[in-house]
Formats: structure tokens, C-alpha cells, sequence
């Protein structure tokens, strides 16, 4: 896939005030330090897309991009749309608890009632432990059957053999309660490790979503 355009089109406190759903959806979430808007701009090629900051919690609202792109840069006539979006983080921010709480419900309300939601992208950072937030945060995703994906990040950040022991220990905790693992992609912002791979699986997804729409 090769991304054309994204740009920012809607931020949304609420469900009500989401953009129609007639275009297939991804949305990203994760932890509030997992490096999610790097990762985004990555992705879509655009390194201011999405905002970074060195303060966990920056995203306090469901911000969709529409993304143009076409399968590859030979077809240059055949174009796509689909929605890129940025969910809140969860975990540690500094804002209230009352806050973070209605942050939770939005998340947990939006990946449960979003009809064009194709997948859901879980990033998980490599470079550390598995953490009983993400694990639990799989679970909640297996228990509503929504379809996701696991994207470890900070790939680059530490030794290969270290990070390779963390994603190793993670799938390990989930299989121990999983009769099947989500896929997952290895990813670094810096690198731009994933890149190809992760745009590719969108569009097979894209051309599914296109096929029974």
C-alpha cells in the first residue's frame, strides 16, 4: 500500500459526533507512553500528523484521519479511503481519576458499538516486561470478540535478544489462557520496522471490507 494523504478530520468526545461509518475503520490504542503518535506518524508517512509529547495522556479525544491510499504506486488510478484512528491511552496519565475513568468508558463503548471497526491495532511496548495492564486489556478485546492485532513497539530501543525475551514472555502469558494468538508485527518508529507489513494486512482488510460493503 502507498499512502497518498491523511489528515485529521474529526475529534470526538463522544460517540454522537463520530464521521459517518461507511469507510473501514483501524483503530490504534495502547498504554499512555507506548508511543503511539510516533507510530501513527510513521505509518502514515506524516511526522507531524499526530502530536507528540513527552507527557503521557496528550490524546483525550477519538481523532479520526482519513487516509487516501492505493494498493501499491503502480495503480495509479485506483484510490481507497479508510480511517485511521487514535484512541486515548490507557494506564498512567496525569489526570484525575474521574478522567481517566470517563476516558476508559469511551474507549470501551466506541471498539463495542463501531459497526465499520475492521480492526484494532494493541501496541504494546518491547522494550519492557509484559505488563498486567496490556494483558488484561487483550483479555477485555477477547471477551468482546473484536478482532486485533498486537503491534510491539521500540523495537529499536533495546538489545534484540532483551526485546526478543519480552515479546517471547507476552505471547507466553496470553497462551496460557488463549487457544489462539492474534497476529503480530514487530514495529519501530525510528526504523520504520512493520511499515510495509502493517499497510499491507490494512489492505487485504480494506479490499474484504470493499467486497462486502
Amino acid at each position: 500500500m502507498e499512502i497518498i494523504s491523511a489528515r485529521l478530520v474529526s475529534c470526538s468526545a463522544d460517540l454522537h459526533s463520530l464521521p459517518r461509518p461507511h469507510l473501514p475503520e483501524y483503530a490504534f490504542v495502547g498504554r499512555s507512553n507506548v508511543g503511539k503518535s510516533s507510530f501513527i506518524n510513521m505509518l502514515t508517512g506524516q511526522h507531524m500528523l499526530a502530536k507528540i509529547s513527552a507527557t503521557p495522556g496528550k490524546t483525550q479525544t477519538i481523532n479520526h484521519y482519513l487516509i487516501e491510499s492505493r494498493p501499491d504506486p503502480l495503480h495509479r488510478i485506483r484510490r481507497g479511503s479508510w480511517y485511521l484512528v487514535d484512541l486515548p491511552g490507557y494506564g498512567y496519565a496525569r489526570q484525575s481519576i474521574q478522567q481517566r475513568k470517563k476516558w476508559e468508558q469511551l474507549i470501551h463503548a466506541y471498539l463495542q458499538q463501531r459497526k465499520n471497526l475492521v480492526y484494532t491495532f494493541l501496541l504494546i511496548d518491547s522494550s519492557i516486561p509484559p505488563q498486567a495492564i496490556d494483558l488484561a486489556f487483550a483479555d477485555q478485546l477477547g471477551n468482546w470478540q473484536i478482532p486485533f492485532v498486537l503491534i510491539f513497539t521500540k523495537t529499536d530501543k533495546e538489545k534484540q535478544q532483551l526485546v526478543h525475551k519480552h515479546v517471547q514472555a507476552f505471547l507466553a502469558e496470553m497462551q496460557a489462557r488463549w487457544d489462539q494468538l492474534p497476529p503480530h508485527f514487530m514495529a519501530s518508529a525510528k526504523k520504520k520496522t512493520g511499515r510495509t507489513e502493517i499497510l499491507d494486512f490494512i489492505q487485504e482488510w480494506n479490499t474484504r471490507f470493499q467486497a462486502i460493503a
